[in-house]
């Protein structure tokens, strides 16, 4: 391979929160492995290789100017995006007026809530729930109505589209978050499966906030479907958000951005956006982005996809092989695991809590799926060289579910 997803970094000291966050947080980070083991940071959702280089090389010669003073998002930014979208999603029509800047994807949903709803209101959403969306649409003061996902006979994760039409009606719902792939459970849509999702959200007269942060990441030859593509109501209904954060491990710069088709919801969406004074583009924040879609960002991404199948491939059939009891759907994007233990710990006698405070001595940081609405589920991030995933299966087999 031309980059490198070999080499294992030490981000030890390095402001990283995957590995100096540890034991920080009592209850929602991993703690701090026993004395012997060194950290495999398989927790918060970013990744353990190094960025594409032009990323740097953008960010560094942007600083060699000594001047940081207010500016413009350039016309470069936006056709940066335009031809991303347009070459690895086949998007037409966007333009530059669509977009607009976000400094995170989880500010984008809670401005177009604002819009979209009133305090109080009621807001769809699948489970497995992504814990920004608990958490955000929690202190905003709007009401989770969940969804669950369920597993078909082909081990496969799918919306329950009866089951949202009842919530809808029952619960007055005018606004869903749609996850696109989903995360936790890695699940990339169908074409038909959105067009079916967005027919039941046009029948009841539902707004749609469409996260597909992890739209770049697929794996094995699947394909993203952008929700706004599947009709001309969705293109006009729906919010996107997306942001290289997640595919290039960005999120230390924030920036996110937004595609809204629709001009009244846009101006609307921008308004709230403004309204704390603080949405603001960060200047090397901008050039990472254009640094990231350039050519080589496109072969990065491509290697990185091949990486990261190959592990969750690797990971998915040594937890089928050699842990009994312990079930998984193979994620078909992102890089995380959402891993069921409940007939193990049935089996065994333990409880979820039993399984991460194992792994976690050993240094397998994972984390506790719980936060995502899983009752008995680990949450396990694969974006490492796959030298380190197999150590960290290695030790889950040897300390943990075969101890």
């Amino acid at each position: 391979m031309k980059y490198d997803f070999v080499s294992i970094m030490d981000r030890k000291g390095r402001d990283s929160i995957a590995v100096d966050g540890l034991g920080t947080m009592p209850g929602f980070t991993p703690e701090l492995p026993k004395e012997g083991f060194d950290i495999i940071p398989m927790w918060v959702a970013d990744m353990n290789f190094p960025t594409v280089p032009t990323i740097q090389e953008a960010i560094i010669e942007r600083a060699k100017h000594p001047a940081f003073g207010y500016f413009n998002a350039t016309d470069e930014y936006f056709n940066s995006i335009i031809k991303w979208h347009e070459t690895r999603n086949s998007v037409s029509g966007l333009t530059k007026d669509d977009i607009g800047y976000e400094n995170g994807v989880l500010g984008g949903v809670i401005s177009a809530l604002n819009v979209f709803c009133s305090k109080g209101d009621n807001v769809l959403v699948n489970s497995p729930t992504y814990i920004g969306f608990t958490m955000s649409l929690k202190n905003n003061g709007y009401n989770i109505v969940h969804s669950p996902l369920y597993i078909d006979d082909q081990n496969i994760w799918r919306m329950d589209f009866d089951d949202m039409e009842k919530k809808i009606i029952e619960n007055k719902i005018h606004a869903a978050i749609f996850c696109s792939p989903h995360n936790p459970c890695g699940r990339v849509w169908e074409k038909w499966e959105i067009e079916k999702a967005m027919e039941l959200f046009k029948k009841h007269d539902v707004f749609v906030i469409s996260d597909e942060i992890w739209s770049d990441i697929i794996l094995n030859n699947h394909k993203h479907i952008p929700t706004q593509s599947v009709s001309e109501d969705a293109r006009m209904r729906t919010v996107a958000l997306y942001a290289p954060s997640k595919t290039f491990n960005l999120a230390g710069l924030v920036g996110s951005y937004h595609i809204i088709y629709n001009k009244w919801i846009r101006d609307r969406v921008e308004k709230e956006s403004s309204l704390s004074h603080y949405n603001e583009m960060n200047v090397l924040s901008m050039h990472a982005l254009i640094g990231a879609y350039k050519p080589e960002g496109y072969e990065w991404v491509d290697e990185l996809k091949a990486v990261l199948s190959e592990n969750i491939n690797y990971a998915c059939g040594y937890i089928k092989d050699h842990f009994e009891g312990v079930e998984v759907c193979k994620p078909q994007g992102t890089y995380m695991l959402f891993v069921n233990c409940t007939k193990w710990c049935e089996k065994h006698g333990k409880t979820i809590d039993d399984i991460e405070h194992a792994a976690w001595d050993v240094g397998v940081a994972i984390q506790d799926g719980r936060m995502f609405h899983g009752n008995c589920h680990l949450r396990m991030n694969l974006a490492l060289p796959l030298s380190r995933v197999q150590e960290a299966l290695k030790r889950l087999d040897n300390y943990v579910f075969n101890a």
